[in-house]
């Protein structure tokens, strides 16, 4: 005997539970390909005809273009965090995982800037700074940073507390001018460039809060050493 959970019309709507998920997944690989393209002002138009859709079907799966370019976002996030994530790890010195970090998130930037340029603007003019995809991958980053930062001051002896103060600040500092590079008004140096003074810009500052708690760290010292591994 059927249960009522096994009714045609419960796996009728299964189905189109299904379908509509991938038609959104679609609909989001689509329009991430059309930016890497054609820019971040894409139109729907635009992306539909990828799919040879109309306009309405792209619609009919999304709350408006805002929920649009908000999954738009979140799957840009994850192709980078992907990329960035392995990166994170105590490998190296400080100075060799502090540029390796820097310089995957660069070279992802080199190879998909119309992207990045998505993340941080949006599209037509809306603003991506309240992203929940963003603020998330973001807040991943840090948390990781924050672990790593934590378990050297613990290692010492140290209180934890500036761990994460100090994650969010490297983090911020990446950001400020990875975002004033991509401007326009930066854009003669190269990567390679940015990722050296990035480097020796985030070692001095981890040198430096280092000296002010009563720590001489030395950023060519094997990170699992400055860890108590």
């Amino acid at each position: 005997m059927l249960k009522a959970s096994d009714s045609p019309a419960d796996g009728r709507a299964a189905r189109w539970k299904e379908h509509n998920q991938q038609r959104r997944a679609e609909v989001v690989e689509a329009a991430v390909n059309a930016i890497e393209d054609e820019g971040i002002d894409v139109s729907v138009r635009r992306i539909a005809q990828r799919l040879n859709l109309p306009r309405p079907v792209v619609y009919r799966h999304f709350d408006g273009r805002e929920d649009l370019d908000e999954q738009v976002r979140r799957r840009i996030v994850e192709m980078l965090l992907a990329e960035l994530t392995p990166t994170l790890v105590p490998d190296g010195t400080l100075r060799d995982a502090i540029r390796h970090a820097v310089g995957t998130y660069l070279a992802w930037i080199d190879r998909h800037p119309r992207l990045h340029h998505f993340l941080i603007t949006g599209s037509r003019d809306r603003q991506a700074v309240t992203s929940r995809a963003v603020t998330g991958a973001r807040t991943t980053v840090a948390a990781r940073i924050e672990r790593l930062v934590a378990a050297g001051l613990d290692a010492h002896g140290l209180d934890a507390d500036l761990a994460r103060p100090t994650a969010f600040g490297m983090l911020g500092l990446v950001d400020a001018v990875v975002n004033g590079w991509h401007s326009g008004e930066t854009e003669a140096l190269t990567s390679t460039t940015l990722t050296g003074f990035l480097t020796t810009s985030l070692c001095s500052m981890l040198s430096g809060n280092a000296r002010a708690v009563g720590i001489e760290l030395d950023p060519d010292t094997p990170l699992r050493g400055l860890l108590g591994e």
